[in-house]
């Protein structure tokens, strides 16, 4: 059943990182879809970002219906009203910027994984207390890989997806892991906007495909 959460997390555990992605154009966004499941993705965000949002990611989820191991989920999602939206559309997943206990709870009785965003100490141990399998580390270009650190000395078990400030590249993907991150959530760094806007979904492959490769060394 795709809706399993715990099916989820292994998926985004495989692979160790889960692109995340916004355009207003249904053609580029699938483009991108599809270039990063042909790199190896199994976990992609789309993020709720401008009035275009719902619509397009409800072509994306019809799209991404080909993929039957693709799980696809939103993010910036912060409220209870969005949540039930792109539910409705689909959604396999939701991931907030910040932690947000109505959507919490929402997600919850609904049984859906939900993600939240956290920037301190106190913010990860509500998350937890409020059952989060997994916790956002946001904005990962402020926190750091020493924020993960000091997290999981204090609480081992929580697991962490930093998202902001992570680059496909070996020295900070390295850095990333060494912390002890779950995985990582990758957006700008990882999508070239001239790249994008010309459809070079084949280099984008390639480097997504990279990505992915670096990530496995790191993990050996």
């Amino acid at each position: 059943m795709k809706m399993n959460q715990q099916v989820i997390l292994d998926s985004m555990s495989g692979t160790g990182m889960i692109p995340v992605f916004n355009h207003a154009n249904v053609e580029i966004a699938t483009g991108v879809l599809d270039a990063a499941y042909a790199a190896g993705i199994k976990v992609f965000e789309f993020t709720n970002r401008g009035t275009h949002s719902l619509e397009v990611f409800s072509a994306l989820k019809l799209h991404s219906e080909k993929y039957q191991d693709l799980f696809l989920g939103i993010g910036t999602i912060f409220s209870v009203e969005e949540a039930k939206n792109f539910l409705y559309a689909g959604a396999d997943f939701i991931v907030s910027p910040a932690l947000v206990p109505e959507v919490a709870l929402y997600c919850t009785m609904k049984g859906v994984l939900w993600i939240p965003g956290c920037a301190t100490v106190t913010e990860v141990f509500q998350a937890k207390t409020l059952g989060a399998k997994l916790i956002k580390a946001f904005p990962g270009n402020l926190l750091g890989p020493d924020f993960i650190k000091a997290v999981k000395s204090i609480m081992p078990d929580v697991k962490l997806m930093p998202t902001g400030g992570v680059e496909p590249t070996a020295a900070n993907l390295t850095s990333w892991f060494n912390s002890g991150v779950f995985c990582v959530g990758m957006g700008s760094q990882l999508f070239d906007k001239k790249e994008i806007e010309n459809k070079e979904f084949d280099v984008l492959t390639k480097k997504i495909k990279e990505a992915l490769e670096t990530i496995q060394e790191i993990r050996k």
